[in-house]
C-alpha cells in the first residue's frame, strides 16, 4: 500500500471512469497517458468495465489502474484477473474488505464517518476513499477526521476544477477521485483531442 499511496500522491486526481465500450479503451488510456494523467480508476458500473481494464493492461503496462464500484467478490475476481494494481468500494464492506486482503490486492474502501474510519482502522486499513465528498461535508469534513486519524484519503464525488485545490491542500490527501475531465459521451463520441485538453487542464491546475 505503500508504493500505491506514492503513486496515487504522484498523480494527484485520479479519472474516474464509466467506460461502456471496451473497444475504446487503449485509445483512452493513451490520451489519458500523453495528457499528464497516467492512471485510471475504471468503475464496475458496466458490462465492459473488466474488458476494458485488461486492454488497458495490455497496452499500458507501467499505468496505474484500479477497479472502482467493485461491491462483490466476484467483481474483485474479474478485477485482479484484468490485471488492476488496486480496488475501490464506494462503501465500507467487510466482507469485501477481508477478500481483498486474502487476495493480496489493496482496496480503497469509502467512508464520511467518524464510526467508519474506526472500522476500517481495525482492519488495519490506512488509506480510505472520502465519499461522496461534497455531499459528506467536504473539506470541512476531512480536516475534522484528519485530525483525529492518523490516514490518508482519497476524495471523491463532488470534486471539481473550482474545488480540487482546496481538497488537495488537505495535507492527509492522496489524490482526489474526478470525473469532469473523462465525461462519458466524449469517450462515446471518440472526441480525444476534447478530452485531451480537458485532461491537460487537470494536470496544469495540479502541477
Amino acid at each position: 500500500m505503500k508504493d500505491l499511496n506514492k503513486q496515487l500522491a504522484d498523480i494527484k486526481v485520479v479519472p474516474v471512469i464509466a467506460i461502456k465500450d471496451a473497444s475504446k479503451a487503449v485509445k483512452l488510456a493513451q490520451v489519458l497517458i500523453e495528457n499528464g494523467l497516467p492512471c485510471a480508476e475504471v468503475t464496475f458500473r458496466t458490462e465492459d468495465a473488466a474488458l476494458a481494464i485488461q486492454y488497458m493492461r495490455e497496452a499500458c503496462p507501467d499505468m496505474l489502474i484500479g477497479a472502482g464500484t467493485v461491491l462483490t467478490s466476484a467483481q474483485v475476481d474479474e478485477a485482479i484477473k484484468a490485471g488492476v494494481d488496486f480496488i475501490v468500494s464506494p462503501g465500507f464492506n467487510p466482507t469485501i474488505v477481508k477478500y481483498c486482503q486474502q487476495r493480496n490486492v489493496p482496496i480503497v474502501p469509502g467512508v464520511n464517518n467518524p464510526s467508519l474510519v474506526e472500522q476500517a482502522m481495525e482492519m488495519g486499513l490506512s488509506t480510505l476513499k472520502f465519499f461522496p465528498a461534497e455531499p459528506s461535508g467536504g473539506v470541512a469534513m476531512l480536516k475534522a477526521l484528519s485530525a483525529v486519524y492518523p490516514v490518508r484519503f482519497m476524495p471523491t464525488g463532488g470534486v471539481s476544477p473550482s474545488n480540487v485545490k482546496d481538497y488537495l491542500s488537505v495535507p492527509s490527501v492522496l489524490a482526489c477521485g474526478g470525473t469532469w475531465m473523462v465525461p462519458g459521451d466524449l469517450i462515446d463520441n471518440q472526441q480525444w483531442d476534447e478530452l485531451g485538453s480537458l485532461v491537460r487542464k487537470v494536470a496544469d491546475i495540479i502541477s
